[in-house]
C-alpha cells in the first residue's frame, strides 16, 4: 500500500505498533516490509513515540524521537488502519480514534467488533435471512466440563468440520476434521487462540470472495473471484499470505451473469446486515444447487498482491491505487 498510495494527493506517515502495543514512527519505505515465509516482517521499537492528537485541542501529530526531542509533522486528515487480528478488527482500534475524535477509513467500532465474532457475525446474517453454514458454538468452559456432551453435538453435524476460533482472523488456528477421532486436537488448537470456538460441517460447493467498497454513490460490489484448491485442504494462512502451493485464486471467477448478481446482491446485504462501513471482503459458498451460503466477512481484507480483495477490486477496473483513495475518501467524507 505504501508503493501503491497516489503520492501526489497524499502525504503518507507511516506508523507501526510493536508487539508490546508502542506506537512508533516508521520508515516510508515499501520494500521494508516484505511478505517472506522465512521471515515474516515486524515492527521494532526504534525508540520513536508517536502522540495522537487529544479531543478539543489542534489535528497535530507529534512525536518524541529517541533524544527528548519532539518533531510535529502537521494536522493530519485520517489514519488508514491497516491491521488484522484482535485491537485491529475487532472495533479496538476504531473506538480509540473515535475517543480521539482522529477521523479513520474502514469499519467501524460495531461492524468491526461484528464481524471479529463469527458467533455473533452468523446471528446477524440469518436475521437479515442469509443462509450459513451449520454448526455449533463452544466455550472451552463446556469443553472442560462434559467434553462427550460436545462430541456428540459435533458428531450431528456429519463430516467433513471445521473448527475456528470464533474471534481469530488469517485462519490462524482453523483445522478441517475429516475423522471423528481428529476432533480433539482441532478444539485444542483453535481453544489456544480463543475460548469462544465455532465447530461448522463443510459446505460443498465453489469458494467464491466477493469485495464490497463503500462510495460516493453508495455501496458497490466487486467482480467475483475464486478460491480454488488443487491440492491444499483449505484456504489457510500460507496460502492467503506467502503464496503457498495448492491454491489458486482466480477474478474474476467463471460465472453466468445471473450467478454474478446474485452474488453481488447477497454480499451487499451482508455488509448491510452488520451496518458495514468502508469495506469488507464477503466470503461465500455457491453449492451446486445453486444456494449461496456466506461463511464470513472481513472487515479489513488482505491488501497483498496475491489477496482477493485488491485483485477483485482491479478486474472490475478499479486501480489499486485508485482502490485506496477510494477508502481514504470515504474516510474523510465520514
Amino acid at each position: 500500500m505504501l508503493g501503491a498510495i497516489d503520492r501526489d494527493r497524499y502525504a503518507v506517515i507511516p506508523v507501526g505498533i510493536t508487539r508490546e502495543g508502542a506506537f512508533v514512527l516508521e520508515d516510508d519505505d515499501p520494500a521494508k516490509f516484505p511478505l517472506d515465509a522465512a521471515h515474516l516482517p515486524e515492527v521494532a521499537d526504534n525508540g520513536t513515540r508517536v502522540l495522537w492528537p487529544e479531543p478539543g485541542g489542534d489535528r497535530t501529530l507529534r512525536v518524541v524521537r529517541p533524544d527528548g526531542g519532539t518533531e510535529s509533522f502537521g494536522e493530519i486528515d485520517i489514519v488508514l488502519p491497516i491491521l488484522h487480528g484482535p485491537h485491529g478488527e475487532d472495533g479496538t482500534i476504531q473506538g480509540y480514534f473515535d475517543t480521539l475524535e482522529v477521523p479513520y477509513a474502514g469499519g467501524g467500532v460495531l461492524d468491526s467488533a461484528l464481524c471479529m465474532d463469527k458467533h455473533f457475525m452468523k446471528i446477524a446474517l440469518r436475521a437479515a435471512g442469509l443462509s450459513v453454514a451449520a454448526g455449533l458454538t463452544v466455550r472451552a468452559r463446556q469443553w472442560a466440563q462434559d467434553a462427550a456432551a460436545v462430541r456428540a453435538s459435533a458428531a450431528e453435524l456429519g463430516l467433513p468440520l471445521f473448527v475456528k476460533p470464533a474471534r481469530a482472523g488469517s485462519s490462524v488456528g482453523v483445522s478441517k476434521v475429516e475423522h471423528p477421532d481428529e476432533l480433539d486436537a482441532a478444539l485444542a488448537i483453535a481453544f489456544a487462540e480463543d475460548d469462544k470456538v465455532l465447530i461448522e460441517t463443510g459446505v460443498v460447493g465453489r469458494e467464491i470472495e466477493v469485495a464490497v467498497l463503500e462510495s460516493a454513490d453508495g455501496v458497490r460490489a466487486s467482480l467475483p473471484g475464486e478460491i480454488v484448491l488443487t491440492s491444499r485442504g483449505f484456504y489457510d494462512f500460507e496460502g492467503k499470505y506467502l503464496g503457498g502451493d495448492g491454491v489458486d485464486v482466480v477474478c474474476p471467477a467463471v460465472l453466468e451473469e445471473s450467478e454474478i448478481a446474485a452474488i453481488q446482491d447477497a454480499a451487499i446485504r451482508a455488509f448491510e446486515a452488520v451496518d458495514g462501513r468502508g469495506l469488507a471482503r464477503v466470503d461465500m459458498f455457491l453449492t451446486p444447487s445453486g444456494e449461496l451460503v456466506v461463511n464470513e466477512l472481513n472487515t479489513m481484507p488482505g491488501f497483498t498482491p496475491i489477496s482477493m480483495f485488491p485483485k477483485c477490486w482491479v478486474a472490475s477496473g478499479l486501480s489499486y491505487g485508485d482502490l485506496i483513495s477510494e477508502l481514504i475518501e470515504a474516510g474523510l467524507r465520514r
